[in-house]
């Protein structure tokens, strides 16, 4: 009887041993199946992937044609001669990177011809051809797009652009001195600066680099420029190639992973603590045989500390941008990978060191850096704050006065309902010999004046409020129909200091000018 029941068993379990073997097989093939499908599904979702991303994609040349037309008018314009060069038309970028580029493009394209190149004569006196070049190159640059705006003019003053930090109080006077010549050319780039000697709808308002370095920073890229005396300047502006995916080091710094683009990091590192040492009470470390700041990550965020600060090696990640560099330390760094980057919506549409977001695989939202602003914010925790003190009781102080000069009712009055609805005190004078007496017998921040007037125009009224001791100082703009070159050119020989168009008239643009001015 046990040994029936024994060979019973012994045959059961060699049909289970059989099943099971079936079974494994089975799901071997199914295991081997499913791996096929993934990566077939993968390679799918990579042509999707790619396909969308050329989708987005436009070629340059969609942007640059109407450049050549837009340089030739300017040239014009301002009485001087310049050819346009375009290289690398046909390479595609993100058609959003290229909507956004248009206006700092159009900018840059003003600049240097309103400000970098001089007039034929000047150059024939300086051995160069009557007519200047500006070009525009585009290129690819690890896995990036470079555009370099080069032209051959005058080049950058330096010396002028410091005085015109200092007088505009950019920069102190002590700063200014102690600035290297690199520094002192990118102040061109901060807002409210100009060497415009007089404002116009081209140039003047000390709007439009600033625009420039805003918009690329808001793309995350990069901007620099370089200049020699007579020789002329380049700006050159790195782009990611699109907006949706990037490259990027994964990094923790307190509690908190954050994305640092990775066209940004120099290098990723490992320092020896006892290499870490204090100069003028800020961290340092020596990188490449230069000397570098050491900032806390988690500082300049304004996070709190988790790791010690006793540890054997300190991880940080380098960051260069425009010829700056600063090591930032971090608890660690954790990957790179390719992120899909989502912005944070128009309620959050400029958040301060933040560029946007992005989800990782296991489904944690992490934030993306935006490097131009952390080396801003890095050199502002280290360097301590000039505290400026607002003025007290500033509703109740007495509103600025300002002196309209206009023959036509209809202007006259309009300019002056513009004027006040500013919350400007406004007077009005119908020509130049009224305002001229009316300026001697009351007091006036500024003058708005018309040029063609019965008995004194705007140019002498202008030339004469300068020649006068007591008035000479006071900031004149000249609104008026004459349009031309010559007409804008005696406005500045006569020392206006804006000269606003009719026929472009704006009050939004009366107004900006206004408060430039009188600030």
């Amino acid at each position: 009887k046990h040994s029936s029941e024994l060979a019973k068993l012994l045959e059961y379990l060699d049909a289970e041993y059989v099943f099971s073997k079936a079974v494994e097989s089975r799901v071997t093939k199914l295991e081997r199946s499913a791996e096929e499908d993934q990566r077939a599904l993968a390679g799918m979702v990579e042509s999707l992937l790619q396909d969308v991303k050329e989708m987005h994609l436009l070629p340059f040349a969609s942007l640059f044609e109407a450049f050549p037309r837009l340089v030739r008018e300017l040239a014009r314009d301002r009485g001087k001669r310049v050819e346009l060069a375009i290289t690398g038309s046909e390479i595609e970028i993100d058609r959003r990177i290229l909507e956004e580029m248009k206006a700092p493009l159009h900018h840059l394209l003003r600049n240097s011809v309103d400000h970098g190149f001089e007039t034929p004569e000047a150059r024939v006196q300086r051995h160069k051809p009557p007519h200047g070049t500006l070009s525009i190159a585009v290129s690819h640059r690890e896995g990036n797009v470079e555009l370099v705006i080069a032209d051959d003019g005058a080049g950058i003053d330096v010396a002028r652009v410091k005085a015109v930090a200092v007088r505009r109080g950019l920069v102190s006077a002590s700063e200014a001195e102690a600035l290297a010549e690199q520094e002192i050319v990118a102040l061109i780039f901060r807002s409210g600066f100009s060497t415009s000697p007089i404002i116009t709808e081209i140039s003047g308002r000390g709007l439009g680099l600033s625009i420039v370095v805003e918009k690329v920073d808001r793309l995350g890229g990069t901007i620099a420029v370089e200049s020699r005396p007579d020789a002329g300047t380049t700006v050159r502006i790195v782009l990611p190639l699109t907006l949706a995916t990037f490259r990027g080091v994964l990094v923790r710094a307190g509690d908190q992973l954050f994305i640092v683009p990775a066209a940004s990091v120099e290098r990723v590192a490992r320092i020896p603590a006892t290499e870490v040492l204090t100069v003028e009470n800020r961290e340092t470390i020596a990188v490449g045989g230069q000397t570098l700041s050491l900032v806390w990550l988690s500082d300049v965020l304004e996070l709190s500390r988790s790791s010690s600060e006793s540890v054997d090696n300190v991880p940080a990640i380098v960051l260069g941008l425009a010829g700056d560099r600063i090591a930032f330390r971090v608890d660690e760094v954790v990957a790179e990978q390719e992120v899909l980057v989502k912005g944070l919506g128009r309620q959050l549409a400029r958040v301060r060191n933040i560029a946007g977001a992005t989800v990782l695989g296991s489904g944690e939202v992490v934030p993306v850096l935006n490097v131009p602003d952390l080396m801003r914010s890095a050199v502002s925790a280290t360097v301590p704050r000039r505290v400026v003190r607002a003025t007290e009781n500033a509703a109740e102080a007495p509103k600025q006065s300002i002196l309209v000069v206009e023959d036509s009712i209809t202007a006259r009055t309009l300019l002056k309902n513009v004027l006040e609805a500013a919350g400007y005190a406004v007077s009005t004078a119908v020509d130049g010999v009224d305002a001229y007496t009316t300026l001697k017998t009351g007091t006036f921040d500024l003058i708005v004046s018309d040029v063609e007037m019965p008995r004194m125009d705007g140019f002498d009224l202008t030339a004469k409020v300068r020649a006068d001791k007591q008035l000479s100082a006071l900031p004149v703009v000249l609104v008026t129909a004459l349009e031309s070159r010559e007409h804008r050119e005696r406005g500045i020989d006569a020392g206006a200091n804006a000269y606003i168009v009719k026929s472009s008239f704006d009050q939004s643009n009366l107004l900006e000018v206004v408060r430039r001015l009188i600030s």
